[in-house]
């Protein structure tokens, strides 16, 4: 039998853990599990998953831990010699191009996030104008990983035939 699955998890990766981990504490209010931690290459239990992930080559990198109010992982990853793409939206490439948050203001949230650094990348956009009020906007943390906003829970949004006209 196939049934849903839960969402465990999401790892990103950003320049700096240490700023990065402050940041999603304090603009998105996302709990602290486990603060930024180096990894170094060895022949523990984590040291040997890392090893099997990144290739022999790897020697360290930094991570930590946090958790949304619905129990979701956020676990953030520096690596060594990292590069910030000049453009983190390339959505046409197979893979993650963002991730989704949920706050009923959605305004005052893509403000505090331009504030503390981040940036708004188009106009807050309303599913049903005039008829219901579930709005979204794109947004970038300060290291250019983007974040979805929305007002309404996946469910509420697109159960009522969001891309109908």
């Amino acid at each position: 039998m196939t049934y849903p699955k839960t969402f465990n998890h999401i790892g990103l990766s950003v320049p700096d853990v240490d700023a990065a981990f402050k940041w999603y504490t304090e603009v998105l209010g996302f709990y602290p599990i486990m603060e930024p931690t180096l990894i170094t290459k060895d022949d523990s239990a984590i040291g040997v998953m890392c090893t099997d992930v990144f290739g022999p080559d790897w020697t360290s990198f930094k991570i930590c831990h946090l958790a949304t109010a619905d129990r979701i992982g956020i676990e953030m990853f520096e690596f060594p010699d990292n590069e910030t793409p000049e453009n983190n939206l390339e959505f046409w490439k197979t893979g993650i191009f963002h991730f989704c948050i949920t706050d009923p203001d959605v305004e005052s949230l893509a403000e505090k996030i331009v504030s503390h650094g981040g940036r708004q990348r188009m106009p807050i956009r309303e599913y049903y104008p005039g008829e219901k009020p579930y709005r979204m906007v794109y947004m970038e943390d300060p290291w250019g990983n983007i974040i979805e906003l929305y007002s309404h829970s996946y469910e509420l949004t697109y159960s009522a035939g969001a891309y109908q006209s």
